[in-house]
């Protein structure tokens, strides 16, 4: 039987939701690597909505399940309903929605508050000692959740989310974007991504990267 892979999306599209690319490129290496993903989102509303052609907000709702359905063909699960023990690992892709649907960062800053089904998930994870992969600006949920516990992430090298992220407690490690920086002792490996990468195929190293750490791991 394959290993099951959490993959939380937070939406779909990299201005309000999950970044596909980022989503994408996670879902291939995890099949390259054998595993299976098992995509999964919080049933809520988003912030608010970005029209990704003039990068302009609009007077619209949408629910973050719903939209992160759309990179899943709809294979997805209300995060509610996943617990710790039915998944052998977990990845957060980046894209805005990581940050502004999944916890509140990127409106509240280290301040912010974490969607309290993502804090029990990834909390449930830790505990049981199972490998998280954070990619792009994801880190800062791991941060929120986990940074009482020391842990080691990587968001590239912007100063100003770096400092926001050991406010918290973790420890930052500056990377770049083909790099990976691995946290052994807790399981934990990120990626800077997008919050580095210029083309998709600079994001894709540090993805492949990422998931073939998390698969040695579960072995």
């Amino acid at each position: 039987m394959k290993k099951r892979v959490g993959v939380i999306l937070s939406g779909c599209g990299f201005l309000d939701g999950a970044e596909i690319y980022e989503s994408v490129l996670t879902l291939i290496a995890l099949e390259k690597a054998g595993l299976e993903a098992v995509c999964m989102a919080p049933d809520v509303e988003q912030h608010h909505v970005i029209n990704h052609l003039t990068g302009n907000e609009v007077a619209e709702k949408r629910n973050v399940l719903v939209e992160a359905a759309r990179i899943a063909r709809g294979n997805i699960k209300n995060i509610a309903e996943i617990t710790g023990k039915e998944i052998d690992a977990l990845i957060l892709p980046g894209g805005y929605g990581a940050a502004k649907n999944l916890c509140s960062f990127a409106i509240d800053g280290p301040k912010g508050k974490v969607n309290p089904e993502v804090r029990r998930l990834v909390r449930d994870i830790f505990a049981a000692r199972k490998p998280m992969g954070f990619i792009c600006i994801s880190p800062a949920v791991g941060a929120m959740v986990l940074g009482e516990t020391g842990v080691e992430l990587t968001i590239g090298d912007d100063p100003g989310t770096a400092e926001a992220i050991e406010s918290l407690g973790a420890h930052h490690v500056n990377c770049s974007v083909s790099e990976i920086h691995m946290d052994p002792d807790r399981k934990i490996v990120s990626t800077p991504a997008y919050m580095l990468g210029q083309n998709i195929l600079e994001v894709s190293s540090g993805i492949e990267k990422l998931v073939q750490c998390v698969a040695e791991w579960i072995q």
